[in-house]
């Protein structure tokens, strides 16, 4: 019996292999495509990329940069449909615009057993404006049923040379091959970068003399490269992680030289030197950080005279934050307002606030320089070497009595040295107008820690009650000052929704500044738990750290990144009384990271008729690479388990 089920087990998978006949290697679409009906490569993908194709020149009429797209793509099932809807970006400004033309499409079918092919008709080509800067050209293919597979093929017409055109080589489908091929003329000089770790199958290059004439006479060699990319699962995104743009499998272009055919050079790669310079001079930012500003005007008298330097600091810092509003916009560059403007309209986006800050903190003898950075969202900053339109944040650093302090005005609720969550994204850059620019860590300062004491009784009349408090600290504490002192009645509301089997009462928030670096509440409470022929069965975690596990994937290739370091601690006491002991309890347990970067502990103690539990999960490092991962989500797996299904067994005494 066991020979025939391996057996049959064998001829089952020969079978399904048997029906997947893809040809990766051309855009022609063959019957077989279109019958098979699986993909083994990701068992759970609902479309996938069979072939696709990419060619970027230089075109001799008119020298504007062409790039030609073809794409054949399977339709597995009815959650796909969307992929047969293609949209094409296309960006303009005052002087140029990018277009599109060529555009073919078609859907294969099989019918009785014949290949029907229908085509993308030009009235179903629509266009529409996105946003200032971009179009959209969209169509749909169509007759798209479960089994189809689509081809589409355009041309890009690009009159922008600074951004050679990019090729993206992953996506949220899963892709069996993906090439691009270039050809860059010798008088275009740029960096290249393949971004999102993984390997190339194909990398070839080669030069062509004169590939590139002008009418005058002049010529231009080229280079010729050749990309490929095979078996490129889905990007998939997850909890705790930057902008998946860090990590999809991509090739970038950024200009380093132009050099026309009269021989004028044009140099585009900067230095940090450079751009020192330049940022100093810039009206928006090295202008606005030099204006004097007389504190007088601003500060009441209970600042200025402070002689504590931190103390000062701490009050220039919050009197910012209480009289100036962010207006959720993003610049290294306060373009829209001006130091003088923020004053007059006490709103401004995060530069203009921040410089201001700088502004009163210098002003009053403090040292402060500011920081540019790019946030989360926004993806890593290229190090090696300098493109200023990665950066889109400004904040301060203010170094008093030999410790430094990252500070940013923009967050009613933020804490003195307390970096915003949107901020933790590896480096900014100090800017030092005297000594030159730097690369800095942008890091927490302090741990951020969530714990939670519980104490209950069973009184004489079997119920249970008793009391809870919290705290919260760091950027645990950052969502619940700002939820509770928004609205204090709706955060009690919630609180008792995530808490079905609580009865609460007596609600305390012992935290009074919303800029406090820790949030800290208590309340009473009356559990009212499961109770069996006077059995109790008792789960001690009346409020979780967390309910369900982040981390679902069968694998995963990026990092994880938390942004800071993790601490948790719930303590839980509880006094049987005279009418209860216990009758069983759970298992401890004790599991480390691997090299110590994380723990979870779960203990627990019955002397003198109480029991005391204590769980501490550690999560040592902001950031674990993408080896972690099944670690990471074996250990969260059981902190759920723990909470979720952790039951003291109470027994009667009589």
């Amino acid at each position: 019996m066991t020979r025939f089920f391996t057996a049959f087990i064998f001829l089952l998978n020969l079978t399904v292999y048997s029906q997947e006949k893809y040809h990766s290697y051309t855009f022609d679409v063959k019957p077989e495509e279109i019958t098979s009906n699986t993909f083994s490569k990701d068992s759970v993908a609902n479309a996938f990329v069979i072939y696709e194709k990419g060619n970027s020149y230089v075109d001799p009429e008119d020298f504007k940069l062409k790039s030609e797209v073809i794409c054949k793509l399977k339709i597995l099932n009815r959650e796909a449909f969307n992929q047969a809807t293609i949209e094409i970006p296309l960006y303009h400004n005052d002087k140029n615009s990018e277009s599109v033309n060529k555009i073919e499409a078609k859907t294969y079918n099989l019918e009785n057993g014949k290949m029907v092919v229908s085509k993308l008709s030009r009235k179903d080509i629509h266009e529409e404006d996105y946003n200032e800067h971009y179009k959209l050209v969209k169509f749909a293919l169509p007759n798209i049923k479960e089994g189809s597979v689509i081809t589409y093929s355009y041309e890009l017409s690009l009159p922008f040379m600074f951004n050679y055109q990019p090729w993206d080589f992953q996506s949220d489908i899963p892709k069996l091959y993906s090439e691009y091929n270039t050809s860059i003329p010798a008088n275009w000089h740029y960096h290249i970068k393949l971004i999102g770790g993984k390997k190339l199958s194909v990398n070839e290059s080669k030069k062509i003399d004169n590939c590139l004439t002008t009418y005058n006479g002049g010529a231009a060699d080229c280079l010729i490269a050749k990309y490929v990319m095979k078996d490129i699962p889905a990007f998939t995104e997850e909890e705790y992680m930057t902008t998946k743009s860090n990590y999809l499998a991509r090739i970038e272009y950024e200009l380093k030289t132009f050099q026309d055919f009269n021989g004028m050079k044009n140099n585009y790669a900067k230095t940090w030197e450079t751009v020192d310079t330049e940022l100093k001079k810039e009206k928006s930012i090295g202008r606005q950080l030099t204006k004097s500003l007389d504190v007088h005007e601003f500060l009441p008298d209970s600042i200025i005279n402070e002689t504590q330097q931190l103390k000062k600091a701490k009050g220039i810092y919050a009197f910012v934050q209480n009289n100036y509003t962010w207006n959720g916009k993003y610049s290294i560059y306060n373009d829209d307002l001006s130091v003088k403007d923020l004053i007059e309209e006490k709103t401004g986006n995060v530069s203009s606030i921040n410089i201001l800050l700088h502004n009163l903190m210098k002003a009053s003898n403090i040292d402060v320089k500011p920081v540019i950075l790019s946030t989360r969202n926004n993806g890593f900053i290229t190090e090696i070497f300098p493109v200023i339109s990665e950066f889109n944040y400004l904040m301060i650093q203010t170094n008093i009595n030999g410790k430094s302090y990252f500070l940013d005005a923009t967050g009613k609720y933020l804490a003195f040295g307390q970096i915003p969550y949107r901020c933790l994204n590896n480096k900014g850059r100090l800017l030092d107008f005297e000594n030159g620019s730097s690369w800095i860590n942008i890091e927490p300062m302090s741990k951020s820690f969530s714990m939670i004491d519980t104490h209950l009784i069973i009184n004489e009349n079997n119920q249970i009650t008793g009391t809870i408090k919290k705290r919260a600290t760091g950027y645990f504490g950052l969502p619940l000052k700002e939820h509770y002192f928004s609205n204090e009645s709706n955060y009690i509301e919630t609180l008792e929704s995530t808490l079905p089997q609580v009865e609460l009462t007596n609600y305390k928030a012992l935290t009074k500044a919303k800029n406090s670096t820790f949030f800290q509440e208590s309340y009473d409470v009356n559990y009212h738990t499961d109770k069996i022929n006077g059995v109790i069965y008792l789960n001690p975690f009346l409020d979780k750290f967390t309910k369900e596990n982040p981390f679902k994937l069968q694998e995963r290739s990026y990092p994880i990144d938390f942004g800071f370091k993790q601490n948790y601690i719930y303590q839980f006491k509880i006094n049987l009384g005279e009418n209860y002991s216990l009758l069983e309890k759970p298992e401890d347990i004790n599991i480390a990271l691997p090299n110590g970067e994380g723990l979870l502990k779960f203990s627990s103690v019955y002397a003198d008729n109480s029991i005391q539990l204590l769980l501490k999960f550690s999560l040592n490092s902001p950031i674990y690479p993408s080896e972690y991962y099944p670690y990471l989500k074996e250990i969260f797996k059981k902190l759920v388990d723990i909470q979720q299904n952790s039951i003291f067994v109470l027994k009667p005494n009589s």
